[in-house]
């Protein structure tokens, strides 16, 4: 997948040179883990996945890096992720009874502390959005988190997205789901 440019940021693959500022983002988006071995392992999963999913033509799946223009500056992550959750339990999918898991195409994004709250999370995730859409077809995205996450259902609307609750109680991580159809 091409370097993507919006007004303020460059969105571009990941390389091993940004592994101490990817583990304090990590550690920061996710925290309880430290494992600098671990965020070795998966900055090393997301530099040869761009390379390898790309000579197989499939999706761009994995994290990019969020870079601030000014400053060349790594400040966040945005990517796409197989998404593999029980839509049906959304009005907006035609409630099943038996909402049985489907996939889909999942849209992440985090930003570091000292960057957030200023619309760089939505920025990086509309110019993604925007280039599934364009270069790759696809018909929808759908992004999810907890309740409690309010900042990420605040990307969600900024960008376009339908936002619905899920009326059960798990999976935890599928409180709050957002969905963008093509334009």
């Amino acid at each position: 997948m091409r370097e993507l440019e919006t007004d303020r940021l460059v969105i571009r693959p990941f390389t091993m040179d940004d592994l101490d500022t990817f583990a304090g983002l990590m550690e920061a988006s996710f925290p309880g883990s430290t494992d600098l071995n671990a965020y070795r392992e998966r900055l090393t999963y997301y530099t040869l996945g761009e390379r390898v999913l790309a000579e197989l033509r499939q999706p761009p799946y994995g994290d990019r890096a969020v870079v601030l223009k000014a400053t060349e500056r790594l400040i966040g992550s945005v990517g796409f992720v197989p998404c593999l959750a029980p839509f049906g339990q959304l009005p907006f999918f035609g409630r099943v009874k038996d909402a049985k898991y489907s996939p889909e195409v999942g849209l992440f994004y985090a930003v570091a502390p000292e960057h957030r709250g200023r619309g760089f999370a939505s920025e990086a995730a509309a110019a993604m959005a925007r280039f599934a859409f364009d270069h790759f077809n696809l018909q929808r995205i759908v992004a999810t988190t907890e309740d409690n996450n309010a900042a990420s259902a605040g990307v969600m609307r900024r960008i376009g997205m339908t936002v619905q609750r899920n009326p059960r109680p798990t999976p935890p991580w599928f409180q709050i789901v957002g969905i963008l159809e093509a334009y």
